[in-house]
């Protein structure tokens, strides 16, 4: 059983280093400094905890909550069906949605003209995309496929611009899907039966984020 521990932390040690090194190759390609990099990573990291509430939706659906039963030294998770005057509080996520953007900003404000509307071309194939495959998930929210969003974002990229395709990747990616699968399922929030949606999701595991990174390492490749 020891054994079995320390190998098991030594893959998460594993995996993060080398999901890290993959972030900071990424953010390193688009012109970033070691410094801004860790700024960035530190931040969104932080961010990923931090829901910033914006407004309460009337629900239009039971509100499905979550309850925690132990049972012989095991805990299960029983969802339960809350009915009457319930809301959906709407929030924004710090790690996963403005710190991606606020990033995404300043490479369009740092790039030239051309790349700027090669950038929102992009935005707009990979909101439209993304959109395409969103999902709304009662008590959870809205869902992406992981790896579509980032590839469709690649691909555009390096189509409308071969010579320099990182910035665009990663503009796109992140706010395609920001656009795609958040702002533009917004109406069916109250649907959800969710008491918190946040904008941005889980952080920094969140498709916003990941998108943005794997788009710029694939379009990178």
């Amino acid at each position: 059983m020891l054994i079995f521990g320390i190998l098991l932390v030594l893959l998460v040690v594993v995996v993060g280093l080398i999901f890290f090194g993959a972030l900071s190759i990424a953010f390193r390609d688009v012109g970033f400094s070691p410094f801004a990099i860790f700024l960035v990573l530190a931040g969104t990291l932080i961010g990923s905890f931090i829901n910033i509430p914006l407004f309460k939706l009337r629900s239009r659906t039971p509100m499905v909550r979550e309850e925690y039963v132990n049972s012989f030294g095991l805990t299960y998770r029983v969802p339960r069906l809350e009915y009457g005057q319930t809301t959906t509080t709407l929030a924004i996520n710090v790690g996963g949605a403005l710190i991606p953007t606020a990033v995404s900003v300043y490479l369009l404000a740092r790039s030239a003209a051309s790349i700027i509307l090669l950038g929102l071309l992009a935005v707009l194939v990979v909101a439209i995309v993304t959109h395409a495959v969103a999902r709304p998930v009662k008590g959870v929210g809205v869902t992406t496929p992981v790896f579509i969003s980032p590839i469709a974002a690649a691909i555009i990229a390096v189509i409308l611009s071969p010579a320099h395709p990182v910035t665009i990747a990663y503009v796109g990616g992140v706010l395609g899907t920001l656009i795609g699968a958040d702002l533009s399922n917004l109406r069916k929030i109250p649907d959800l039966g969710a008491p918190m949606a946040s904008i941005g999701g889980a952080g920094t595991f969140d498709g916003v984020f990941l998108s943005g990174i794997i788009a710029v390492l694939l379009a990178g490749l």
